[in-house]
């Protein structure tokens, strides 16, 4: 079982591990507006999929922020933030922090995309929720690459997390 950190406690992850090489699993979330969001499998684009806890904290809010100013400018490349918040708070959020660049995407129905990625949350105060992690999916629908943040409430590596996805989308 995969494992992540939480302000220094350990934290199991649930769900199938998916790793660079692998192809990604195709599943559908739903966007703020509703709509169904397909991440995984072959796609025209590559995709940047980040995943956060929770829009509504701070750490979330500024990652966000900061794939929707960087990410923007990778032609060829479609970035979605995933989060267990509902649509509609995601909405307000979006529309707050000026959020126009990028999918924001709620699992919260089913948690498909958290147990098909391995990002779930198993134990601890953030149980049920997403752990934080970013994946790059290549237009083939393999996974090239991976970053489980170790500490959930550190930032990831953007600077490779761009740099897989700008290579990905050429």
């Amino acid at each position: 079982m995969a494992t992540t950190m939480l302000k220094g406690n350990l934290v199991n992850l649930a769900g199938r591990t998916v790793n660079v090489g692998d192809k990604a699993p195709k599943v559908i979330v739903t966007g703020k507006d509703l709509s169904d969001v397909t991440i995984g499998g072959c796609s025209d684009s590559a995709q940047l999929v980040v995943v956060v806890p929770s829009l509504d904290t701070p750490v979330c809010a500024s990652e966000t922020r900061k794939f929707n100013e960087k990410a923007s400018s990778i032609a060829g490349c479609k970035t979605v933030v995933v989060s267990m918040d509902l649509p509609f708070a995601m909405g307000r959020f979006c529309s707050t922090e000026g959020i126009e660049n990028l999918t924001v995407a709620s699992d919260f129905r089913n948690k498909d995309f958290a147990n098909n990625y391995g990002v779930l949350v198993a134990d601890g105060a953030l149980r049920g929720v997403t752990c934080r992690a970013i994946f790059v999916i290549g237009k083939d629908g393999n996974v090239c690459y991976k970053e489980i943040v170790p500490e959930i409430t550190a930032e990831p590596n953007y600077d490779a997390a761009l740099e897989a996805a700008t290579t990905a989308a050429k």
